[in-house]
């Protein structure tokens, strides 16, 4: 939902919201989940979004990230260095003929959460499956067996930089579905970092939402300023922790 930046603060956002529950209602649809940045009467979890840079030089250039105390920008770009190649033996890009495997894992994994959405196998592939400037997903098939045993997947969302002699756009990845099986968290999105970098991001986003604060800090993200707020509309649930949060909102 936007509008155009000389109509903002004018309270449009209220009359917006009231016509798209209008339509969706008229669907037949009485419930919604949705986030926001702000504060609003109440949210049911509260997130921190965590960035882990790819490319430091850019990202300091337009000021996104800044040099830390007693660092240069040799060392930065050493410090956020990532292999050239992945590492997991059978990662690869999914394929519609891996969607009823990873569908069984994600759907597995999720049940462990408090507030998840739960996919039928076409959702899933309409929303896991690779389409180039929106989403990526790899899964790890192993050599021998070829059974499915991890999934990661990441979505993306580019930022337009203005007045920058330089550079005009911001490539971020975000961290959308994940999940581990025969491997380490932390091998596994070592590995999606890898891929990330080599499609051109330049940072890659992720919220501490589900089991992801295992690889945050092992991975070098550093933690971002405010809160995503989670909503639920037309429900009754009571509040809970960021690790209860099993949906990412694309």
């Amino acid at each position: 939902m936007c509008v155009h930046k000389k109509l903002r603060s004018k309270r449009l956002a209220p009359v917006l919201i009231k016509e798209v529950t209008r339509r969706v209602n008229l669907l037949d649809v009485w419930q919604a989940v949705y986030t926001a940045g702000v504060v609003l009467p109440k949210p049911v979890a509260q997130n921190r979004y965590y960035h882990r840079s790819l490319n430091p030089k850019k990202l300091i250039d337009i000021g996104f990230s800044r040099l830390q105390p007693r660092m240069t920008l040799a060392r930065t770009i050493k410090l956020f260095r990532v292999a050239t190649t992945p590492q997991l033996p059978g990662i690869r890009a999914m394929e519609p003929r891996d969607v009823p495997a990873a569908f069984k894992l994600l759907s597995n994994y999720l049940k462990k959460f408090s507030l998840y959405q739960i996919y039928n196998e076409a959702e899933f592939g309409h929303w896991l499956l690779p389409r180039e400037g929106v989403v990526n997903s790899y899964i790890v098939e192993d050599p021998e067996t070829k059974e499915i045993t991890d999934l990661c997947s990441f979505y993306t969302l580019p930022s337009t930089i203005i007045g920058h002699e330089k550079y005009d756009t911001l490539k971020a990845a975000y961290s959308f579905y994940n999940v581990p099986g025969k491997y380490s968290w932390q091998e596994l999105m070592s590995d999606a970092l890898t891929l990330a970098k080599k499609q051109n991001f330049d940072v890659f986003n992720a919220l501490n939402v589900m089991d992801n604060d295992n690889f945050l800090e092992k991975l070098k993200f550093g933690i971002g300023d405010g809160h995503l707020q989670y909503y639920v509309y037309n429900w009754k649930c009571s509040e809970m922790t960021s690790k209860d949060v099993g949906l990412v909102l694309l």
